[in-house]
């Protein structure tokens, strides 16, 4: 079956989430019940290199990561990477129970017409069952995963040219609910009730990912295309600031004060403005539960002032996505810059947890 991995991988895994605007690199291993983070790095990409998060200069994308392996120093070789869910074909299906593996996947092969909207010599795909169907018990679910063996190729012809293995290419989304899966740590609420739903606002370099997740699965999803880059060349127009001087001062403050009022504000009140219209959204398409808190990942959710100002025009409990509350830190690891990036490492961390054997 073509590398397309919904199982488990080895334990010791890196995970590479490649974005239009950073590679971020992260290796976890199992330890008991929970994860050490034993090596992470993150290394911008120069801009046009991946479009709507598709490799487009292959050259500057494993030149990225073989910097991040360098600045890591990862024990492990083996990689789990992600195709973007927009590339990919999710479904349920049900068939007899008494189907062994391999006749799921001729069964699957047979009828790919009807669930696969491109030709099957071009296709990627992987299965898993879900258990029983619960209305007929000689059924089964099966999750069917498919996309082009393209986008598949691509990401894996990057990591291989980069020195390293690939051990799987997953969906962004599942990479997002496994993490999702240690962000519930940080919200006590969802312990006694877990099927309340939550937001995860996602904001990248160039898009804000809105989703809403209940019972630790996404229900509920809309991109906008409005990011971080935006402010960040802002401040580097107008203050003279290299991308990487103009990004940390996006994050830490200390510009003059004028660029409170000129250039953060109006950044600020647009994002709101784009996660109140997605919320507002979510609850027209349909009898959906009321979203409980919000919680904002992503490279520029930690802009001084956001988190107050969302949740004062939001009304909602706002939180701060990381994933490694739970997780013991390397040595090696620097953990205040670690606490700085976490936000940004949701799908490169959930990636990594497939490495639990």
């Amino acid at each position: 079956m073509p590398l397309l991995g919904l199982g488990q991988s080895a334990k010791g895994l890196i995970g590479i989430d490649i974005t239009s605007a950073t590679v971020k690199l992260i290796e976890l291993k199992p330890t008991g019940a929970h994860f050490r983070v034993d090596s992470y790095a993150v290394r911008p990409l120069r801009e046009g290199a991946v479009v709507e998060r598709r490799v487009r200069q292959m050259g500057d994308v494993v030149e990225a990561i073989k910097r991040a392996v360098d600045h890591a120093q990862p024990h492990s070789r083996r990689v789990a990477v992600a195709v973007p869910a927009s590339a990919a074909i999710t479904k349920t299906l049900t068939l007899p129970a008494s189907l062994s593996d391999d006749e799921i996947e001729a069964r699957i092969q047979l009828d790919s017409d009807k669930h696969i909207p491109f030709p099957f010599n071009e296709v990627a795909f992987d299965f898993q069952r879900l258990g029983l169907n619960a209305r007929f018990g000689d059924q089964q679910d099966v999750l069917l995963v498919a996309c082009r063996q393209q986008d598949v190729s691509q990401l894996t012809q990057a990591v291989m040219q980069a020195g390293l293995e690939p051990a799987a290419v997953d969906v962004e989304t599942f990479a997002m609910e496994r993490a999702f899966g240690e962000l519930r740590h940080q919200l006590p609420s969802l312990a006694d009730d877990p099927d309340k739903s939550v937001a995860l606002v996602d904001i990248g370099a160039n898009m804000n990912a809105f989703h809403v997740l209940r019972g630790g699965r996404i229900v509920y999803s809309r991109d906008t295309v409005f990011g971080g880059r935006q402010l960040t060349e802002e401040i580097r127009n107008r203050y003279g600031l290299s991308f990487e001087e103009a990004g940390l001062a996006k994050k830490r403050g200390g510009l003059p004060e004028e660029y409170q009022a000129d250039v953060l504000t109006p950044f600020i009140d647009t994002l709101i403005q784009q996660i109140g219209r997605s919320l507002q959204l979510y609850y027209t398409a349909g009898r959906n539960p009321q979203v409980s808190r919000l919680i904002l990942a992503g490279g520029s959710s930690v802009i001084p002032g956001l988190r107050e100002r969302l949740a004062e025009d939001s009304g909602l409990a706002i939180e701060i996505a990381n994933p490694f509350v739970r997780m013991a830190i390397s040595s090696r690891i620097d953990i205040h810059t670690l606490a700085g990036d976490a936000p940004a490492m949701l799908t490169a961390c959930g990636l990594a947890m497939r490495g639990r054997g």
